[in-house]
């Protein structure tokens, strides 16, 4: 894992808005998000797909393989950009891709939707002689996890540039051909949050009682949305459940990775499917990623009283919101579940 430094440049603003106090701690320069995962095994079988002017296509182009035929079918997306800070939402993606061995079923990259001079095409080596032209695009791949009776098909890629309401179009039209019954969403945003205390998970639900279920308070942001947000509207005026899981960054540490954001998205992802995801070594960098953090913060000591300012004022708030969470014996009850899930020998690894 790359270690992080400080450095006076401001936090990039991959998430929602965040306070800028000046500094910010970053990790190395890495290439563009939508390199990082280009090696797509069996190669890109829906490559170049284009929306016809009457709509997004309801089946593969003439020639191609037709759609698998799935069944109580999960959708879990991430897109990278605007709605990914410090890559942990698609980290996530890319690790569930990892570990249970996705199959690709089709990729979107119509230049329709996105603007190659801001999300510019990348060239990589691949055998060291010859070069491969990789553009920004939406992977969809699928999965069996062991355990599971049921399907995930994972949506992972970059956030387009325009047609928002038409790519969102085409995503909804394939997760009915792939009778998709739940969809989650995973996002990442930069926050006032203490690096040294549980990730914060916020999000948005369906309904009240999915809201309950899954241990989400009721938003109240008001402001710009990005392609994450607009996606979940779209499946639920579809008629298609989504939920939404936001991690919060702590915005002085915005750089990539973030493995211990990457876990908290993972476990939400435990709590829908009710199934292990095994980590692998994420919580062991999670804590290598926080114990680089804590020195490197300790040698500035404006950061470092900012980082204490952080924790009293959280520590705070969860003191209260365990106060009021007394009374809802239903949150105690849903919460008691997950942590007995989470015992059972050899979960999560």
């Amino acid at each position: 894992m790359q270690s992080p430094r400080l450095s006076a440049d401001r936090p990039a603003m991959l998430g929602h808005r965040a306070r800028d106090i000046g500094f910010g701690i970053q990790f190395p320069d890495s290439q563009p998000d939508h390199a990082r995962s280009a090696s797509w095994p069996g190669g890109r079988p829906y490559a170049n797909s284009v929306t016809p002017p009457d709509g997004p296509p309801f089946g593969p182009p003439s020639g191609q393989a037709a759609l698998p035929e799935l069944h109580d079918t999960v959708v879990v997306a991430a897109f990278e950009g605007w709605n990914d800070a410090g890559d942990a939402a698609s980290d996530a993606l890319e690790h569930l891709e990892a570990i249970w061995e996705a199959d690709p079923i089709l990729e979107i990259d119509d230049e329709a939707y996105y603007d190659y001079q801001v999300n510019r095409p990348v060239i990589r080596q691949v055998d060291g002689v010859t070069r491969e032209l990789v553009w920004p695009a939406m992977r969809i791949s699928h999965c069996r996890p062991p355990g599971s009776d049921r399907d995930v098909v994972l949506m992972h890629g970059v956030e387009p540039n325009m047609r928002w309401r038409t790519f969102c179009a085409e995503l909804v039209a394939i997760a009915d051909k792939l009778n998709v019954d739940t969809v989650v969403i995973l996002g990442a945003l930069l926050a006032d949050t203490p690096h040294t205390r549980p990730v914060p998970v916020s999000g948005a639900a369906y309904s009240p009682e999915s809201a309950k279920r899954f241990g989400l308070e009721e938003s109240r942001y008001e402001g710009p949305t990005g392609i994450a947000g607009v996606f979940q509207d779209s499946c639920v005026a579809a008629g298609i459940p989504a939920v939404t899981f936001w991690a919060a960054v702590p915005h002085y540490v915005s750089q990539p990775p973030n493995p211990k954001a990457t876990v908290a998205l993972l476990r939400r992802v435990e709590d829908v499917l009710d199934i292990e995801v095994p980590l692998a070594d994420l919580p062991t960098d999670a804590e290598d990623w926080e114990q680089a953090v804590t020195e490197m913060t300790a040698e500035d000591e404006d950061l470092a009283e900012y980082v204490l300012s952080l924790e009293q004022r959280g520590d705070a708030e969860v003191d209260m919101n365990e106060a009021l969470g007394k009374i809802d014996g239903d949150a105690l009850a849903a919460e008691f579940e997950r942590y007995l899930r989470r015992r059972r020998p050899g979960f999560g690894r």
